[in-house]
């Protein structure tokens, strides 16, 4: 196997590999004992005819496309490591030509990381994030445990505010409401108000200008919802007794004092996470670069996998939403593009300044991210990396690097 690179154009790349005959001969001989069984010919039982009799009945070329489904996965990534590209898309292969002698030449056509010139990007200056927590977040934490620990009673109803509604409608067929909560679109709760279990309902919304899924937004919609169940809550005092018996802590105010500093914690890390985003960002507008279409589409399919899972949630499918609001799945699609462009530009600018700084994972944080790992399931370390393979190896590093190299942004930034 010998590639060649014939043209490279941006990031458009155009290469061919050449495959000697012993080599192809190889392969399809191996296609010729994968596949024999698929052919009937007269005279042999089913599997057991010779690759000849096979090549003379269906053509000599019957085995060429298994054969390359053997070879490619050998071939291809060889050639783009020898070639030392850096590829960003599923390539297309043909052949261009098999010659007498049973060799053949390749032709590939991918797409590579595109050029890019990154510069000061070194002190840049955003706008500082605070921190804060207030006494609602604490206050709303411990309502949270004392939820946890309540009672649900049944109810005919009607429905008040604080009960919980057992509801069906779209592919949820039983998704427990707290009505009042605000966990669904502005108005859709209010309409359960006085009903009672048994009743069906359309409850007619608006999705907010500002929803986070933008093809959305704006949009009304109707929900065919019936009312299965209505439970009333019964919630404990929140006293000393109840941090007592609920919790490791001696008193109420040693509860709230942990609830605070955990809130800390978390308002410190998102602060960070914000700011983190912004480095980037500025960094970012900085920069001119030809982005692959390729790369963008594989955006927008990772974009429209978390839109399916964030509905999935509610009991709504991402094909139903589209049905009610009006699009089709590819206007919902083409609505994030240009927040997929700016992503993809946003981590082609990060490659780049981890490569000019040499920034480097070691196994020292590996293990620390799989410990971390571990400790979030409840397993042991070894039987965490039992379980990770090559490729999800590779996707660890990868996502260590790229907060290394925005942490060692963030510290070189001027916070205003």
């Amino acid at each position: 196997m010998k590639p060649e690179l014939i043209k490279k154009e941006g990031y458009s790349v155009n290469f061919e590999i050449a495959i000697d005959a012993a080599e192809f001969e190889g392969a399809i001989d191996k296609a010729y004992k994968k596949t024999r069984s698929r052919y009937n010919i007269a005279g042999f039982r089913k599997g057991k005819a010779p690759r000849k009799i096979i090549e003379l009945n269906y053509g000599k070329g019957v085995f060429f496309n298994d054969a390359l489904d053997i070879l490619l996965p050998e071939v291809y990534p060889a050639a783009i490591d020898e070639l030392g590209l850096f590829v960003v898309s599923q390539p297309s292969i043909d052949i261009k030509d098999v010659k007498e002698d049973g060799s053949l030449v390749l032709v590939v056509d991918v797409d590579v990381r595109p050029e890019l010139t990154v510069e000061n990007y070194k002190g840049v200056e955003i706008e500082k994030v605070e921190a804060e927590v207030t006494e609602d977040q604490i206050d709303a934490e411990l309502k949270a445990l004392v939820e946890r620990q309540s009672r649900m009673v049944d109810t005919e109803g009607p429905i008040e505010n604080g009960n919980i509604a057992v509801i069906e409608g779209g592919t949820s067929e039983g998704y427990s409401l707290e009505v009042g909560s605000g966990t669904f679109i502005p108005g859709f709760e209010e309409q359960l108000v006085g009903k009672k279990a048994g009743e069906e309902i359309n409850v007619e919304v608006t999705f907010p200008e500002d929803y986070p899924a933008e093809e959305l937004a704006g949009k009304p919609v109707v929900f065919e919802v019936k009312i299965k169940e209505i439970k009333v809550k019964e919630l404990p005092a929140l006293d000393d007794d109840f941090a007592k018996d609920t919790t490791e802590f001696e008193s109420l105010e040693e509860l709230k004092n942990d609830i605070k500093a955990n809130l800390q914690k978390k308002a410190d890390e998102e602060a960070k996470n914000e700011m983190r985003n912004k480095v980037v960002e500025k960094i970012a507008e900085t920069v001119e670069v030809d982005i692959p279409n390729s790369m963008v589409e594989s955006q927008l399919d990772n974009q429209m996998n978390e839109i399916n899972m964030q509905l999935s949630y509610q009991g709504w499918s991402l094909e139903k939403f589209a049905e009610l609001s009006g699009q089709t799945l590819e206007e919902i699609r083409e609505a994030r593009r240009d927040e997929a462009k700016a992503l993809v530009k946003n981590s082609l600018v990060i490659e780049k300044i981890a490569e000019l700084e040499n920034v480097e994972v070691t196994e020292a944080d590996i293990d620390a991210d799989l410990e971390n790992m571990a400790n979030m399931y409840g397993l042991e370390l070894d039987k965490i990396k039992e379980v990770v393979g090559e490729a999800e190896r590779e996707g660890i590093v990868a996502r260590l690097k790229n907060t290394k190299t925005v942490d060692m942004l963030l510290d070189a930034a001027v916070l205003k």
